[in-house]
């Protein structure tokens, strides 16, 4: 059978048909209509009229369809309760949808939760009993594996790792509370802090990289500096790496996961971020073993993937 899968997100929504094991076999890279939430429906429908028309492939052949999304969902699984990049409050998504294709299953997830069930079905969490995914981007998004599991919180509100307090009295984060993880290893930290370096001294290395322009740094700035050997960015990025270690070494003595996984943009740094967290998560982490931390495998397929089988995931929940 084919599931379809939508990962909606600020800019664009990502849309594909997927098979039973987790390929996708037709994709779609669309932007996303800043209009109210029923010009997203209709973008969907299109879609999937397309995708259907390129694989040759009836209605019928579809066996249900999930929707990724940047937010918060309610316990039901139905309404999208606030999704700030996209403008949705109180939305229900999935009812609208179900509507157009009463035939068909329909289900709704956050995308972290989405990408760490692709991750289950055919990436780094594969054969996973317990696994955490962190995505390290603009914010920090979670996604958590139990018993084999998608795991949506106890409540079904939710798994928000993000928001864990880190540092007490620590920077304010964007929920409103303060040092939560998502306030010092992020993307938006290593920025914040690479645009005072360069606003502090104009002619270093980080401002250079940036052509001279304080609002062109970002995160691989830094990331780029530190690994050419800029003692300022290199401080950064250390400061950086102290805070994400005590974040993935709480996680991990609370758990004992498998594996933990990073996605985002900052997971990219390759073995420059990998090598001395893995070393410095072994020092703070309660059970003294090497933990498996890994770049997550799916890319930026994974909340597509995931969002495809979130319905057959269920039902063999």
């Amino acid at each position: 059978m084919i599931h379809a899968g939508f990962d909606i997100g600020g800019t664009n929504i990502k849309a594909g048909l997927v098979d039973d094991q987790g390929r996708i076999t037709v994709k779609r890279n669309v932007p996303f209509p800043k209009e109210e939430y029923h010009s997203c429906i209709a973008v969907m429908e299109r879609l999937i009229a397309d995708m259907l028309t390129e694989a040759g492939l009836g209605r019928s052949a579809i066996a249900d369809i999930g929707i990724a999304v940047p937010g918060s969902i309610d316990p039901s699984g139905s309404v999208v309760l606030n999704a700030y990049n996209l403008g949705f409050h109180n939305v229900p998504l999935r009812e609208e949808l179900q509507k157009r294709y009463p035939e068909i299953p329909v289900g709704l997830a956050n995308d972290a939760n989405a990408a760490a069930l692709a991750e289950l079905y055919g990436g780094v969490f594969e054969g996973c009993r317990t696994a955490v995914l962190l995505t390290l981007g603009t914010g920090v998004g979670s996604g958590l594996i139990l018993n084999g599991k998608m795991f949506n919180g106890g409540c079904g509100r939710g798994v928000e790792i993000g928001h864990m307090t880190l540092l007490h009295g620590g920077p304010a984060c964007t929920c409103g509370n303060l040092g939560c993880i998502e306030s010092v290893c992020t993307a938006t930290w290593l920025t914040a802090r690479g645009r005072e370096e360069a606003a502090r001294h104009p002619q270093g290395a980080v401002a250079k990289a940036a052509g001279g322009l304080i609002e062109h740094v970002n995160a691989k700035t830094v990331v780029d500096c530190a690994k050419g050997g800029d003692p300022a960015a290199k401080a950064i990025f250390d400061t950086y790496v102290d805070h994400l270690s005590s974040a993935v070494a709480s996680i991990a003595s609370m758990l004992d996961p498998e594996v933990i996984a990073l996605g985002g943009g900052v997971s990219l740094a390759g073995d420059f971020l990998y090598e001395p967290l893995r070393t410095q998560v072994k020092e703070k982490v309660f059970f003294r073993c090497d933990y498996t931390i890994v770049p997550a495998s799916m890319g930026n397929d994974a909340g597509t993937i995931g969002a495809a089988m979130l319905c057959s995931h269920a039902a063999n929940a």
